[in-house]
């Protein structure tokens, strides 16, 4: 290594906690309450596919301004449904309310989560930097009890930006009292989380579990958690 690092940032979702295992429990676990088998939809793991694919182009939508927050998590729903003809706004609504109240008490994390977060505690302050919503993500921390682990929560909502741009970054050094030089912002995407860290001038650790191919340049890139303990 060859500088000492003080402050660790984290992305949640995908890096500590297991954004896709937990969505998946609590779509399977609405497919089955709101019993969508006898709306005609009879195939859970294509209706979680199509459910992805529309998340994440509102997603994309909603990073580049063009959609509300609102509109992100029932639309979400509503064109899932309507892929397999379901054409029920209520439902769809309904549906996103009871994700949201669901999804933040899964506890699922991603594999030694709590073997690195153990290790960094005492050595580092650490802290988060996310896209996700301040009330969602303050829950997933409690409920799945890594929430004692950081000092501070930065929010696109609480900072007003979000990644991949620098003002976030900007705000989360601010925060925290911390120097550019003495921060590593670590995170699973590479156009988000990486590319968010090359715009501010910070260093970086690509964590890369699939083996995604890209072009862009992180200071380090790993494939598990665990590899965090030979950088730092």
């Amino acid at each position: 290594m060859s500088k000492q690092y003080k402050h660790l940032f984290f992305d949640l979702d995908h890096t500590l906690w297991d954004f896709e295992k937990n969505s998946e429990e609590t779509m399977r676990q609405l497919y089955q309450e709101c019993a969508l088998a006898e709306r005609g939809i009879e195939d859970f793991d294509a209706m979680f596919r199509a459910y992805n694919i529309h998340n994440d182009r509102l997603w994309e939508r909603y990073r580049a301004g063009q959609i509300k927050r609102d509109e992100l998590r029932w639309k979400r729903m509503w064109l899932m449904l309507l892929d397999f003809k379901v054409a029920d706004t209520a439902l769809a609504h309904e549906m996103s309310v009871a994700y949201l109240e669901i999804l933040p008490t899964r506890t699922l994390l991603m594999p030694h989560t709590k073997e690195v977060l153990d290790y960094c505690k005492g050595k580092y302050e650490m802290h988060l930097i996310t896209n996700g919503f301040e009330t969602t993500q303050r829950l997933k921390l409690q409920y799945s009890g890594i929430a004692r682990y950081f000092k501070h929560l930065v929010t696109s909502e609480k900072s007003n930006s979000m990644k991949p741009y620098k003002e976030i970054f900007e705000f989360a050094l601010g925060l925290s009292g911390a120097d550019v030089s003495e921060s590593i912002m670590i995170g699973d995407a590479v156009d988000i989380d990486i590319l968010g860290a090359i715009n501010a001038g910070w260093d970086s650790v690509y964590f890369n579990p699939n083996g995604i191919q890209h072009d862009r340049k992180p200071t380090y890139e790993i494939t598990h958690l665990k590899e965090l303990l030979e950088i730092l």
